[in-house]
């Protein structure tokens, strides 16, 4: 499904639940006249039709309404509409009790807000909510900009600056660059620490995986790779390796990296990036669709694209042709400003928990 904003200029879109008609207008008429855009809803359900239609920055929610109360409309919506997990969500209630107020947390509610309406209040409290919103989705996107400029300046050998350097042993995944016969020319910290720890592979020169099977898919991998970045093809592989200590898996996204030229000859790289199965996931697909503005078919494909599917895996997994994931997956190098698999791939995989 795709859900909107239909706020403009700027201005937040605040969605009050209240069963209570004359509540709810008085509610709205705040809002707006504070700056924010504002709808209403009478019921659970109402609610959840108009989050087809609608995006909210913030949804305020009466507890107590007929047949789906507040608890169940929470329920809903973190289960079936993981899109709009990081959208504040604030329940009115007549209740100021430790137990109600448990309950909420318990089921993921982020405020409370007490009837009779203090409307001073509710208006610093959605502020305050709003503004830790922005705050995180700044911080996410300094960190996936900062990664971008990194792996621009690793096209070529000859920029891998002790700048780059340093961004890029900050992350939570590894990364390998190799040539089209998998001799290493740059690993960071968290591949190495990953190469050492699990001896899931070795980083002593050529790239090898634990055993000789694994070593030849691999190597098969990243020649593939190389050889389409040196006609300027933008391919990826995905391989799992697993680890010999508990057979957990590492996830290698091996992805074409065009180079410069190097003895008047096409140059190119495989960039192969490791995310670990026990340390960390992608994030989830709600944070993409925040972040970026993803349509959550977008976030599903980018996470396929994460775990190393092809596009014809994509395509099944989802039902869809390849062509519309080639369409789709035009408008997320768009909207990530990425133009290439392996830009969009490490953007992912940092965007926000992979920064230690």
């Amino acid at each position: 499904m795709t859900t909107k904003h239909t706020s403009g200029g700027g201005r937040n879109l605040i969605l009050c639940v209240e069963d209570e008609r004359d509540l709810r207008e008085d509610i709205i008429e705040e809002l707006r006249s504070s700056g924010h855009d504002a709808i209403g809803a009478g019921t659970g359900r109402e609610a959840l039709d108009a989050l087809e239609a609608v995006r909210p920055d913030l949804i305020l929610c009466d507890i107590s309404m007929p047949e789906m109360n507040g608890y169940d409309l929470l329920r809903t919506m973190r289960k079936e509409r993981t899109d709009l997990g990081d959208v504040p969500f604030v329940f009115l209630t007549a209740l100021d009790e430790r137990d109600e107020v448990i309950s909420g947390k318990r089921a993921g509610v982020d405020d409370y807000l007490v009837k009779p309406i203090d409307f001073d209040l509710m208006l610093a409290s959605i502020e305050a909510r709003l503004a830790q919103t922005r705050r995180v989705r700044t911080l996410h996107r300094q960190d996936a900009d900062a990664v971008q400029e990194a792996f621009r300046h690793l096209v070529d050998q000859e920029r891998v600056t002790e700048g780059t350097t340093d961004v890029l042993n900050i992350l939570g995944f590894g990364v390998v660059l190799t040539d089209a016969h998998g001799d290493v020319v740059f690993a960071n910290a968290f591949a190495r620490t990953l190469s050492a720890e699990t001896e899931a592979f070795s980083l002593h020169s050529r790239l090898r995986a634990a055993t000789p099977e694994l070593s030849r898919e691999l190597r098969t991998h990243v020649a593939e790779v190389a050889d389409a970045a040196s006609r300027g093809e933008d391919i990826m592989r995905g391989l799992a390796l697993p680890r010999p200590d508990d057979g957990e898996e590492l996830i290698l996204v091996i992805c074409a990296l065009p180079g410069g030229r190097k003895d008047d000859a096409p140059s190119s790289l495989a960039a192969i990036l490791i995310s670990d199965s026990k340390r960390r996931s992608a994030p989830p697909e709600h944070m993409l669709v925040s972040l970026f503005g993803l349509t959550p078919t977008e976030a599903q494909i980018a996470h396929g694209l994460v775990s190393g599917q092809r596009s014809a895996d994509i395509a099944r997994r989802l039902k869809i042709s390849q062509t519309t994931v080639a369409f789709h997956l035009r408008n997320l190098f768009e909207k990530t400003g990425t133009r290439r698999q392996v830009d969009l791939v490490a953007l992912i995989l940092s965007t926000p928990v992979a920064v230690r």
